[in-house]
């Protein structure tokens, strides 16, 4: 946002769960307020069944882009799924197009077996995949799996010949370096903030609404509230806070673990009013 109110931009949200309605507080959404004193794009767009992946993300941006950039405006990304992201620069790598069926296949594999079982299954069918993912990270293990299923290739060798290294976009990288100590506390901080904020209630009232098998709810913090809501045991905030916190620095690891293999301009926290693009 200071960054928009200096250079005359507008936010394009990269996020994977704000893109949704309803899911707001383990979203981090922005507020009303800030989204009244600086225009945010590609929030609230879709119904939370809808299931939004990286190439029907970049459809969106692009229109997006093109509209803020039609009325003489500067588009600033900004959000941490950066596949997405990616996909917007790169393009994507050519792969059949989603199945629900192979999906919700792998769903309910997972729920029975755990996600691990999966992932060993991918080992044996594209062990590159398999290297790069998580055991936890159901959707891309699940979509690796249903690229080998549809057309019987991997999405390694698919992904190896499109090569990601042709930008679509004059783009210019930055992130925010902080203190990794005071990093830690600030994911910690943020967490115990959404529990006040009401996100155990947040997530009851969207499974009340029909949104149990929502793609977002899946998501960090949402799916461990989700899991413990679900088990019919009490309620232990304090283990859901660890467990959230937890999950959310594995996370943020592996998103460092990206942006350290692109051209990022790192920025302090103090830095930023000062940041002008090349």
């Amino acid at each position: 946002m200071r960054i928009c109110r200096r250079l005359d931009g507008e936010v394009v949200s990269a996020d994977s769960v704000q893109i949704y309605r309803h899911f707001d507080i383990g979203s981090a959404k922005p507020s009303a307020h800030e989204r009244r004193e600086v225009p945010h794009h590609l929030i609230d767009v879709c119904d939370p069944l809808d299931s939004v992946d990286a190439a029907r993300f970049v459809q969106l941006a692009e229109l997006t882009i093109q509209d803020i950039l039609g009325r003489g405006k500067r588009p600033i990304l900004c959000g941490g799924t950066f596949l997405w992201l990616r996909a917007l620069i790169y393009g994507l790598a050519p792969a059949p197009p989603g199945d629900e069926s192979i999906r919700a296949r792998h769903r309910a594999e997972a729920d029975q077996f755990g996600r691990e079982h999966l992932h060993a299954r991918l080992e044996a069918i594209d062990p590159v995949s398999h290297a790069r993912l998580a055991p936890n990270d159901l959707i891309r293990v699940s979509r690796a799996l249903e690229v080998y299923e549809l057309s019987g290739q991997l999405l390694s060798d698919l992904q190896a010949e499109h090569g990601f290294r042709t930008p679509r976009h004059d783009v210019h990288l930055i992130a925010i370096e902080h203190d990794r100590a005071l990093l830690s506390e600030r994911i910690e901080q943020r967490v115990i903030r959404m529990f006040e904020q009401g996100l155990l209630e947040e997530v009851r009232e969207l499974s009340r609404a029909g949104y149990a098998d929502a793609r977002a709810l899946r998501s960090v913090g949402y799916r461990q509230v989700a899991e413990a809501l679900t088990a019919g045991r009490p309620i232990q905030i304090a283990d859901l806070v660890q467990q959230i916190t937890q999950a959310t620095r594995t996370f943020v690891r592996r998103q460092l673990t990206w942006l350290r293999d692109q051209p990022v301009t790192w920025l302090k926290p103090a830095d930023v009013d000062s940041f002008t693009p090349l």
